[in-house]
């Protein structure tokens, strides 16, 4: 008695030492869980959170002359403005070394005479067009330089002409106009004008090498067929292709590319929503950035965009999506962001408005102004507001990072510039600066889907039929040698695999189409063919074989059969398809093939899940009580009934949760899908074309993408997608493991 009293002390505080250990481990699982779920979320928030406008400062300006234009440079510290006596006026927004906030920085006459200035017209980022009441035209650029001169960094402001100080000839005729819009790059400048005496004009300008100061170029003058004889307004698109002239509620879409012709390209007549009361008309326009998109206000508080898509009839301008802006007043301004698809508007009583179009969002809604403002202006990088409100000049923030994903742009389809319809699209970088990203998880979250499920389907029946023969009728002597060789395939690097399924496999798969067919039929008929000639050699002759051999005997036999499709290859294809599979398949059967495919992929990463698969499900088969099958046995049972219906079903769970692991392995599989298909966020069943998965997509673009960004973030979205889906599957899998566990466990 105390000897095993001695004994159960060391044997006491083991246990309970490993007690707790295993706890603490537990513990440290479940809360490295927690912390990555806690990251994932901290990460992704800020791109749902809506758009924020604060007020910044604001301060008199020194004119009493009413504002025509405003603007900001690019860090929000020198803002301008414009005024009808053709003065521009500069103001430092910030302290700096030199100036106080609020102070006059620079102020220059931009007029000549008693001349004042009747219009300013913005063209892309910097470029105003000065319109006085003489009818002389003369275009400005508002520019800023960073000085250090002084220790730091200062903003100094000035004035550019990109044409030249003198007047710009823009009628031959010396019109005086009423309407002006202008769109111009290095090399040219296009203007379109309505002039007073009811004549539309055109006028190119076209320098003999690039737009400098007082550079020559050649003047190219043409004159419109209007329709019409009074105009509301004109824009000019960035790359002076098209030209919109509004006059009521018709804008008249003009192809500005010939120089020898202007012809009409469409009209657009919006369909209007008239009330009981009033009717309603067409207010304001506005080109979205890019040009390829025109947003138009009604006084129904309505603004729809439109832009061109292919139809049967050639390309066509299209209502594409609305916004409700204001349910009692009519849409006044539309305001465009110089980069990005976002747009704010303005009522008469001076609410806002912000809207992104391509995930129709409602950014923003709030009064930044009491009274009619003169004159709006958006910073560069989107990030302020620069506005005049009689003789005050207010600065607001604007916190507005991701306004471009919404659940709806993530998960529905989305209808975007120049696609003849909605769809589901991941393409997240382009080489263009215009490019819009479009962040549709559906294709990538397809492909995921897909690739998992060839992988299974691949991986499932070999692995369980291999398990249930290794671990049921194999012999011990040889279970001992076979089961850990396929585990050490397990140890295979998957970069390996995907080397080899990208450049090895995918070429032979491709130049050997019907044999890939045919060993769908040869190989299991090879092996019944073998099996029902085992079947009637006589006992003799079997007997003689020692049984450890019998398996050995197929290898040849597959190997012949594998050998014989390969080598048949070659006739069948030219017998029955001219030579060229992948050109019948392409041409013929309409199906379009890529070389790093499905099949492709299935093959590899279902060798990849084979042994995890084939190593649970042979020790739950393997670890089936004897006598539940001797049992069996004993009362007449065949070694097929018993394992029907007492070791498959005993083993269900085990055999479960081998498919599961399997399954959780090729969900999160990167490096073979990666490097085995053509990464293409496509949604396509077709086993002859790839797929881009999450986990492969993370891969190739968390490098490349900017920290913060809305691509950077949608990664990680991207990330908790395939985090959730695969902690809702595993549980719900452990459910169903535990239901057939105590189901079966009587048996």
């Amino acid at each position: 008695m105390a000897i095993a009293l001695k004994s159960t002390g060391p044997r006491q505080l083991k246990n309970t030492l490993a007690k707790w250990l295993i706890t603490l481990g537990g513990i440290s699982v479940l809360f490295t869980l927690v912390l990555i779920f806690l990251y994932l979320l901290y990460v992704i928030q800020p791109i749902f959170e809506s758009a924020k406008i604060e007020p910044a400062g604001q301060f008199e300006i020194s004119t009493v002359a009413p504002t025509l234009a405003t603007g900001v440079d690019e860090l929000k510290e020198i803002a301008f403005q414009i005024n009808q006596e053709g003065q521009i006026n500069f103001y430092q927004l910030v302290k700096s070394p030199a100036h106080e906030k609020g102070t006059l920085v620079l102020s220059e006459n931009l007029l000549s005479g008693d001349a004042t200035l009747v219009d300013v017209i913005t063209s892309g980022v910097e470029n105003k067009l000065l319109l006085d009441s003489e009818g002389n035209v003369q275009l400005i650029a508002a520019k800023f330089f960073s000085n250090f001169d002084s220790g730091s960094r200062e903003i100094i402001p000035s004035i550019a002409y990109p044409l030249g100080e003198g007047f710009i000839d823009v009628d031959e005729h010396g019109g005086v106009f009423s309407k002006l819009s202008f769109g111009m790059d290095e090399e040219k400048a296009v203007f379109v004008a309505f002039t007073q005496d009811k004549r539309l004009i055109k006028t190119s300008l076209i320098a003999e090498d690039d737009f400098t100061y007082d550079s020559a170029h050649e003047a190219n003058y043409q004159e419109i067929d209007f329709p019409v004889d009074h105009v509301n307004e004109i824009l000019v698109t960035l790359d002076m292709a098209l030209a919109f002239v509004r006059s009521d509620d018709q804008i008249f879409v003009y192809d500005l590319t010939d120089e020898d012709t202007v012809e009409l390209k469409a009209t657009i007549i919006p369909s209007l929503e008239q009330s009981s009361t009033k009717p309603h008309h067409v207010t304001s326009m506005a080109l979205l950035s890019g040009s390829s998109s025109i947003l138009i206000g009604s006084s129904a508080g309505k603004v729809t965009q439109w832009f061109e898509v292919a139809t049967d009839n050639g390309r066509q301008f299209k209502n594409i999506r609305s916004f409700d802006v204001s349910e009692t007043e009519a849409v006044a301004q539309i305001y465009t962001e110089q980069f990005r698809k976002s747009f704010y508007t303005l009522t008469p009583s001076g609410e806002m408005g912000v809207f992104y179009t391509t995930s129709e969002a409602d950014l923003w809604r709030g009064q930044l102004i009491t009274g009619k403002t003169s004159a709006f202006a958006i910073s560069p990088r989107a990030d302020g507001l620069v506005i005049v409100e009689g003789n005050l000049l207010k600065v607001f923030n604007v916190e507005n990072e991701h306004p471009e994903v919404t659940w709806s742009a993530l998960w529905e389809e989305v209808w975007y510039e120049g696609y003849p319809e909605a769809k589901f699209i991941w393409q997240s970088t382009s080489g263009s600066d215009d490019f819009e990203g479009k962040f549709s998880l559906v294709p990538i979250s397809f492909g995921t889907m897909k690739a998992a499920m060839y992988a299974m389907m691949f991986a499932v029946p070999i692995a369980l039929s291999a398990a249930i023969y290794t671990a049921y009728f194999m012999t011990p002597g040889m279970r001992r040698k076979v089961k850990p060789t396929i585990e050490l395939m397990e140890a295979l690097p998957t970069v390996i695999l995907g080397f080899l399924a990208g450049l090895w496999l995918a070429p032979i798969i491709e130049n050997y189409l019907p044999a890939i067919a045919m060993l769908l039929v040869l190989l299991p008929l090879s092996v019944l063919l073998t099996a029902f000639a085992w079947h009637q050699l006589p006992n003799k002759m079997k007997s003689r074989i020692p049984e450890t051999w019998a398996p050995i005997i197929l290898v040849p036999v597959l190997l012949i059969a594998g050998g014989s499709a390969f080598f048949l290859s070659p006739f069948f294809e030219t017998l029955f398809f001219g030579g060229d599979v992948r050109q019948f398949i392409t041409n013929d059967l309409d199906i379009d093939f890529d070389q790093r495919n499905s099949l492709v992929v299935g093959l590899a990463m279902g060798f990849a899940v084979i042994p995890t698969i084939f190593s649970m499900a042979e020790d739950a088969i393997f670890s089936v009580p004897k006598h539940l099958t001797s049992g069996s046995l004993a009362l007449g049972a065949t070694q097929w009934q018993t394992l029907v219906k007492v070791v498959l079903l005993t083993a269900s769970p085990g055999i479960f949760s081998a498919v599961m692991m399997g399954l959780g392995r090729a969900v999160g599989e990167t490096m073979i899908v990666l490097m085995a298909t053509g990464n293409t966020p496509i949604l396509d069943w077709s086993i002859f074309q790839g797929m881009r998965t999450l986990a492969a997509n993370i891969a190739v673009e968390m490098p490349e993408s900017e920290v913060g960004s809305s691509h950077y973030r949608i990664l990680f979205l991207a990330a908790f997608v395939l985090f959730v889906f695969t902690f809702i599957f595993n549980t719900f899998a452990e459910l169903i493991r535990q239901r057939l566990r105590e189901k079966y466990s009587s048996l």
